[in-house]
C-alpha cells in the first residue's frame, strides 16, 4: 500500500473517532447495556441473574439477546412491577444487580455507516476500494447453567387441570410432608391434590386455596425465596382478614392515569396492619381528592409503602412515630376517590417508584384471618 494510502486511512480513522462514531475501550466510564441481537458477556450476566431468580429462560444462558430472553426478561419485569419492554433498561439492570445504583449507563450508538474511500495508486489507472473495517464482537460460547434440583420458577407452577412434571414434583414434595396424596405422584392436578395441596397448607397456616400459589410454592421448597426472586419482603399482611385482592397493576384509571398499586377490597373498618417495622412518614387528610385520608410508612431503607383511602387513623399514629409489624395504623374505609371500601397499597424500594405489590402481599396473604392480631 502506497504511504499516499495509508495517510488517507489514517485520516479517515481519526475523524471517526474525533466525531464519536467509535469510543475507544480505554476511555470508557460508563456501562453500555446490550440491545435485543446482542451477544456477549454481558448478555450472560443478564440471562444468569434471570435464573437465579427462578425464571424459565428456554437455551439457557447461552450469551444471546433471543426473542426467548425478551419474552424472559418480560416477564421479570411485569414480576416487580416494571413496564414490560423485553429491554434491559437501566432501572432493571440495576434491580437485577447487574450494575451498581450509582454507575452512569452509555446509549449505545448504531454503528454509522462509513463510505469506502477511493484511492488513486501510484502508477495505475483503477481506482482502489481502501473499505473500513469494524472487527466484529467475539462470539461467546453457550453457558450451561445447572436449574436448581427440585425447583419450578414463578412461570412454571402448575395449575388444576394440567398433567406434567411440575405437578409431579408438587405431589412428590406434599408426599415427603407427610401429606397423602391419593393416586401418588402421576403428574395429575386433580381433585386429590387439590385436596392434599389444601391439607398442607391448613398445616402450615397457609391461605387454603388448594392452590400452588406463591406461598405454598415457597413453603413446599418448589420455589425460591422471596430474596432470591429479587422481591421485597414484609412480615405482616396490610390488612385484617374478610377481604380480597387480585393483581391489577397497571390497570386504566380515571384521568388516563395507571394503578400503580393493588386494592385489597374489604368492609368498612377493617383494621390496617403496619407491614414492617418503621417510622409513619408523612400523612395525609379527607381533603386530598384521590387518596383521602392516607399515610406513608417507611422501612430503616428507604422503602416506603403507601396506604390510601383510609376511614380513620389508629389512636396515637401521626408523622414521625415509629410503629412495628402487625401494629394498626389505621381502618378500611372509602376516602377520596375510592368509588367503594378498600385499602390502596404500594410499595415503593429504597424510595423509588413503585413496583407491582401483587407478589408481595400474595406471599403473606392472610385475608383468611379474620380475628384482629395481638398488638405489639
Amino acid at each position: 500500500m502506497s504511504t499516499k494510502a495509508k495517510f488517507i486511512i489514517s485520516t479517515v480513522a481519526g475523524a471517526i473517532l474525533s466525531l464519536g462514531l467509535v469510543v475507544p475501550a480505554a476511555n470508557a466510564t460508563a456501562t453500555v447495556l446490550p440491545v435485543p441481537g446482542d451477544s456477549g458477556a454481558t448478555v450472560v450476566r443478564m440471562q444468569e441473574a434471570l435464573v437465579a431468580r427462578g425464571f424459565t429462560l428456554k437455551g439457557g444462558a447461552d450469551g444471546v439477546f433471543s426473542t426467548n430472553t425478551q419474552a424472559t426478561l418480560k416477564s421479570f419485569q411485569k414480576v416487580v412491577g416494571f413496564k414490560a419492554t423485553g429491554r434491559l433498561d437501566e432501572r432493571t439492570a440495576k434491580f437485577l444487580g447487574l450494575i451498581a445504583p450509582d454507575q452512569p449507563v452509555a446509549k449505545k450508538i448504531k454503528a454509522a455507516a462509513v463510505p469506502a474511500v477511493t484511492v488513486a495508486p501510484e502508477k495505475t489507472t483503477k481506482a482502489v476500494q481502501v473499505p473500513v473495517v469494524v472487527a466484529p464482537t467475539p462470539s461467546v460460547a453457550a453457558v450451561a447453567v445447572a436449574p436448581i434440583e427440585g425447583m419450578l420458577t414463578l412461570d412454571t407452577l402448575p395449575s388444576r387441570g394440567q398433567r406434567s412434571d411440575a405437578v409431579r414434583l408438587v405431589q412428590q414434595k406434599l408426599i415427603a410432608n407427610s401429606i397423602e396424596v391419593k393416586g401418588g405422584a402421576d403428574g395429575i392436578f386433580g381433585v386429590a391434590t387439590t385436596v392434599s395441596l389444601t391439607n398442607f397448607q391448613t398445616s402450615r397456616g397457609l391461605n387454603a386455596t388448594g392452590a400452588v400459589d406463591l406461598p405454598t410454592a415457597i413453603a413446599l421448597g418448589v420455589l425460591p425465596d422471596l430474596a432470591t426472586l429479587g422481591i421485597t419482603q414484609i412480615s405482616a399482611f396490610p390488612s385484617q382478614g374478610r377481604c380480597t385482592f387480585v393483581d391489577s397493576w397497571h390497570e386504566s384509571r380515571s384521568g388516563g392515569r395507571l394503578h400503580i398499586g393493588v386494592d385489597i377490597i374489604g368492609p368498612k373498618g377493617l383494621a390496617l396492619y403496619a407491614v414492617v417495622d418503621g417510622t409513619i412518614t408523612k400523612m395525609y387528610g379527607p381533603e386530598s381528592k384521590l387518596s383521602g385520608n392516607a399515610l406513608r410508612l417507611t422501612a430503616a431503607d428507604g422503602t416506603y409503602f403507601f396506604y390510601a383511602h383510609l376511614d380513620s387513623f389508629a389512636s396515637g399514629i401521626t408523622v414521625g412515630t415509629p410503629v412495628r409489624a402487625g401494629q394498626i395504623i389505621g381502618y378500611m374505609g372509602s376516602t377520596g376517590n375510592a368509588g367503594g371500601s378498600h385499602l390502596h397499597f404500594e410499595v415503593h424500594p429504597g424510595g423509588g417508584e413503585a413496583v407491582n405489590p401483587y407478589p408481595i402481599i400474595k406471599a403473606v396473604d392472610a385475608c383468611h384471618v379474620t380475628e384482629v392480631l395481638p398488638q405489639p
